[in-house]
């Protein structure tokens, strides 16, 4: 080899090197936009507990002016998150509940299994009108926990510390209200 062809780049490095500069490029694009989607304040969707989001809900009563107290609870509106609940959870990190939302009615069961506290769950129908509510005691994890249901077909179903809907104003005609993010907690 002639010491002039050491100094001659290789004419396969040129292509390469675009090839690198663009993938770069692409990546470095594409984190950006994923960061741009994200909400101007994470703390207002994301919750502390299992990566579950998080909504704000009023309990309205028959008779009474409509409520303006506002509670945040955390969200279960995918399956994976239904399914998941609150097992293993021993503190709400200053949650009231975790409100279980379905795309359409349901008429499942609800069950302890893995959930150390014992918690009140009550159901309520689409347009939030109060259908029925139970106590429910911790299961270990084992297949034979007791099955929880409504008395009737609900859209949501709101999950809190045992003895704690009373203090939301949950019972016989009342009404939950969704209103979306939480304001504080």
């Amino acid at each position: 080899m002639e010491p002039a062809d050491l100094e001659r780049p290789d004419p396969r490095i040129r292509p390469l090197r675009w090839v690198v500069a663009v993938l770069l490029a692409t990546g470095f694009a594409a984190c950006m936009a994923k960061g741009a989607n994200q909400p101007p304040d994470p703390r207002l969707v994301q919750a502390s507990v299992d990566g579950f989001s998080e909504i704000a809900v009023r309990v309205e009563r028959p008779g009474e002016l409509p409520s303006t107290t506002e509670h945040c609870a955390l969200l279960a509106a995918t399956e994976r998150q239904r399914a998941r609940g609150l097992m293993e959870v021993t503190d709400l990190g200053g949650y009231v509940g975790m409100l279980f939302r379905f795309p359409v009615d349901s008429q499942g069961g609800f069950y302890m299994r893995n959930t150390p506290m014992p918690l009140s769950i009550a159901f309520f129908a689409g347009d939030g009108q109060f259908i029925s509510a139970v106590d429910m005691a911790p299961c270990e994890d084992r297949p034979d926990c007791p099955i929880y249901s409504a008395e009737a077909p609900y859209r949501y179903a709101l999950e809190v510390p045992q003895g704690n809907l009373e203090e939301l104003g949950v019972a016989p005609g009342s009404r939950l209200v969704l209103s979306g993010r939480c304001q504080t907690r």
